[in-house]
């Protein structure tokens, strides 16, 4: 993915809209009220990790403005920097070598570096960043261990000891529980930013400990500017691309290039249907094991691109653009293969879809997954 936002200046600035929350904070903060722990939760794409350094640094800033924090004294230049002693990142990780504890600081070179060229990147471009897309990254019990020792530390600026938590949905329950003590009972000036994609897996006991902060989906207008700044897109192009981005930047980025893994859905979705309608069995077996050898957080990505391309071929059948949120490539496509989603099995593909994707969650065989999806698809498209 190309780089779309370096953390250079300012905090919450940076931060593509998001102001009202970023006001609720730092009213919060001035008045002394703000809470020990906060979950930054939202739909993917709105800036959540953004939001949640944007806090980190105004918290820890020794010259904050009302708004935000000043971007000049050290511990903002630290931070611009990613080198502030008392910020803390605990992010899923894969084991580098069998047998060793697992934690974050194993990987936590190349997370600064992935912070320097952009806060705004998925799950799948971190899997990507530590070399195997396919392994299923965790935050494991030793973390636990590591982080208490850290926040026990004292403050090496004298100020706030932040630590930062990237998808604690990702924690397994005995990481989770352990560190549920220690948000129950914090070091002074301590502050948890838990920024969750799925805050419904995270341990509800843990949960219910943060307060939590809910970030919206991007204007069009905010990300169209946005896109017209950074990639000297022109009026019309932006506007289109917001549009379509349904308030995501990591969207908009991919609906400006398609990138590797998007076009790979398409790729793969486009090959299901076409060996679907031919019932093709022996070439549909073929592509459910070469989707199996994915990996599980892949599996996730297709199969809700999948559920998103029924939905949007389904509503391209009234032929009415505003309501259709399709790149170029994927609206080619659509012009034949819309008419074979209707009403006679929209909902039955969906069902079949949000099924699959409840059985890979449930560690389900991929390929028994995938090879169940695609036989039963040759009902559900052939019925027209």
């Amino acid at each position: 993915m190309n780089s779309i936002h370096t953390i250079t200046k300012g905090g919450f600035a940076s931060v593509i809209g998001q102001q009202e929350a970023a006001s609720m904070v730092t009213q919060a903060m001035r008045a002394g009220r703000l809470p020990h722990a906060i979950m930054v939760c939202g739909p993917s794409g709105c800036g959540k990790l953004s939001f949640a350094l944007a806090l980190a640094k105004y918290v820890c800033c020794t010259n904050p403005s009302e708004s935000d924090s000043c971007g000049e004294c050290i511990s903002c230049r630290l931070i611009d920097k990613q080198e502030h002693p008392d910020i803390h990142f605990v992010f899923p990780v894969i084991r580098k070598k069998d047998g060793s504890a697992v934690v974050s600081d194993d990987w936590i070179s190349e997370w600064r570096q992935r912070l320097r060229q952009s806060p705004y990147f998925s799950l799948a471009d971190w899997c990507r960043e530590m070399g195997d897309p396919n392994k299923q990254p965790l935050i494991y019990t030793s973390e636990s261990n590591e982080i208490q020792r850290k926040l026990s530390l004292k403050s090496a600026m004298g100020g706030y000891k932040v630590a930062i938590i990237w998808l604690p949905e990702k924690m397994n329950a005995e990481c989770a529980n352990k560190l549920l003590k220690l948000v129950e009972e914090p070091p002074e000036k301590t502050l948890f930013i838990m920024v969750s994609e799925e805050p419904e897996y995270v341990l509800p006991t843990l949960a219910g400990r943060t307060q939590r902060v809910n970030l919206i989906p991007i204007e069009q207008d905010i990300l169209k500017d946005y896109l017209i700044e950074k990639f000297g897109l022109t009026e019309t192009e932006a506007k289109d691309i917001a549009r379509l981005s349904e308030g995501s930047v990591l969207q908009a980025i991919q609906n400006i290039s398609l990138s590797d893994e998007e076009k790979a859905c398409f790729d793969s979705f486009t090959t299901l249907m076409r060996q679907a309608w031919r019932r093709d069995i022996r070439s549909l077996k073929d592509w459910s094991e070469q989707m199996a050898s994915w990996g599980r957080e892949r599996h996730k990505i297709f199969l809700r691109y999948a559920a998103r391309m029924n939905r949007e071929n389904f509503m391209a059948n009234f032929r009415t653009p505003d309501i259709n949120y399709m790149n170029s490539e994927e609206a080619a496509f659509a012009v034949r293969f819309a008419p074979f989603i209707n009403e006679r099995n929209v909902y039955g593909i969906e069902e079949l879809i949000e099924e699959a994707i409840t059985h890979i969650e449930q560690n389900v065989n991929p390929k028994m997954v995938f090879f169940d999806l695609a036989v039963r698809m040759i009902v559900l498209i052939k019925n027209r």
